[in-house]
């Protein structure tokens, strides 16, 4: 085999390689031979069959798979004997294919491939960063049981002959039409709507103050012309749509007392134990939260540590994924203020620059995995199938089948669990100082980095550049909360 170098620019390589005719027929025979000692066809014995036969039926055949498995075997011989370690596969393009039906040529084709770069690893310990501690207080308990209380609520019905007044619940069927056509999606029956609450449309409730079960009345309905928070159906916007609704019962929502009762109903002991219950899982969330403030600060110290070239192909790849979700808000009417008013090429560049940004943390922790001997066991694995299979009850058996049948889809949480066990280890060599801090300071959404547009958030995925499974098992996306 004849390797010549034909690109050494930055991280990316390339090569010419020939293989020689006498390889490719070689392989080529000892592929035939092979064949005809199994091969079984009417008229010839069982492994008699003359070679020129099989030549003619299989040759065409045997010719694809003996170059394929030239050209890759040839590739991965290149880039083991240099000790390259690609970022991506390796792009191949055939010059010269070699093998005829009639004769045998030397095979010659092209590589081209982009390296992963060379990381110096920062100095861990010159690292500052602060943990925020926060822990539940009185006024907070109050509010989350009295959420608790009003998720509980009755619906009382009101027997007194009277027009609904706001706050109470009309039972309803409504249907809407723009112009005499049927809105779709915008129909429903037996729906509880608070009076002057939040419904399908600005002002729709407002409107049904007054009336009495029975009652049929129209409700004309205002869209906005822009919407920014995707609210409402981007056909809709700068339309009106009239609503034809009709009431069936009044009822008036009661929210039980905060009390012995309501905790044993939601199956606590009493309400100390219910309390309890809740400042744990108060104490959880807002523990999950300081977790995740202080891994974006330390995202952000080494993405100021560090200083190197990421390949173009994996920045590339993460760019257009970045791109397509933008568009896609775009498109449904949700565009972030301060982007509405910017051109394409400056969001472009803006979220470029995310992009590299998530490709160099992404290899900076792969390689800290990497050079630290951190992995993902299999029972992390399996627990971690399990957390995602529990997302979608009812439906648990189907999503570990499916990860069963598509073990790269499962590869794709190994990532995130990596991730964690990285920016574990990294902590663990940082300097950390703790600072304990209101609820209210917990909450409280944190200054963007500099270099983060509006609706993008400073993750990165140590599987950057893999495939992602479905949002569900069947390939319906899930909600996105």
């Amino acid at each position: 085999m004849q390797v010549t170098e034909t690109l050494s620019e930055g991280l990316k390589r390339g090569y010419t390689i020939v293989v020689p005719a006498g390889d490719l027929e070689a392989r080529r025979q000892a592929k035939l031979s092979e064949l005809a000692r199994g091969l079984r066809l009417p008229g010839f014995r069982p492994g008699k069959v003359p070679a020129s036969v099989v030549r003619q039926r299989y040759g065409s055949a045997v010719i694809a798979e003996v170059l394929q498995e030239s050209v890759s075997e040839a590739t991965e011989r290149v880039v083991a004997d240099r000790g390259l370690r690609p970022a991506v596969p390796p792009k191949v393009d055939v010059v010269a294919p070699g093998l005829g039906q009639a004769e045998s040529k030397d095979l010659e084709f092209k590589v081209e491939l982009e390296l992963l770069p060379e990381i110096k690893l920062p100095d861990f310990s010159a690292i500052h960063l602060t943990r925020l501690k926060a822990e539940p207080d009185e006024a907070g308990l109050a509010q989350t049981l009295e959420r608790i209380a009003a998720s509980s609520a009755r619906f009382e019905p009101i027997a007194e002959e009277r027009g609904a007044e706001k706050g109470e619940v009309l039972t309803i069927d409504f249907a809407g039409e723009v112009e005499g056509k049927p809105v779709e999606g915008g129909s429903a029956k037996e729906v509880g709507v608070e009076v002057g609450g939040p419904a399908v449309g600005p002002g729709f409730t407002d409107q049904l103050e007054g009336m009495r079960p029975g009652e049929t009345r129209t409700v004309t309905v205002r869209y906005p012309a822009e919407d920014g928070e995707g609210a409402f159906p981007a056909e809709l916007l700068g339309r009106d749509v009239q609503f034809t609704v009709t009431a069936s019962a009044l009822s008036r929502r009661v929210v039980p007392p905060v009390d012995e009762e309501l905790a044993k109903a939601l199956g606590f002991e009493g309400l100390d134990a219910l309390k309890d219950g809740v400042r744990r899982r108060m104490q959880e969330e807002y523990d999950g939260l300081a977790r995740l403030r202080l891994k974006r600060a330390l995202l952000d110290a080494l993405a100021a540590a560090v200083d190197f070239a990421p390949p173009e192909a994996l920045v590339n790849a993460e760019f257009d994924a970045i791109w397509k979700r933008v568009e896609a808000e775009r498109e449904a009417g949700r565009v972030e203020p301060e982007d509405a008013a910017k051109d394409p090429e400056t969001l472009k560049a803006e979220y470029r620059a995310i992009a590299e940004r998530r490709v160099k943390l992404a290899l900076l922790l792969a390689e800290v995995g990497r050079m630290n001997g951190i992995t993902v066991t299999e029972d992390e694995m399996a627990r971690a199938l399990r957390a995602d299979a529990a997302r979608y009850r009812g439906q648990e058996a189907q999503v570990l089948e499916f990860y069963r049948r598509n073990p790269r889809a499962a590869e794709s949480l190994r990532g995130p669990i990596l991730e964690d066990k990285v920016v574990d280890f990294v902590v663990e060599l940082a300097q950390v100082s703790e600072q304990s801090v209101s609820p209210e300071e917990l909450l409280k959404e944190p200054d963007s980095s500099a270099d983060v547009p509006s609706g993008v958030a400073p993750d990165v995925s140590l599987d950057i550049a893999a495939d992602s499974p479905p949002d569900s098992p069947t390939g319906t996306p899930a909600s996105a909360g």
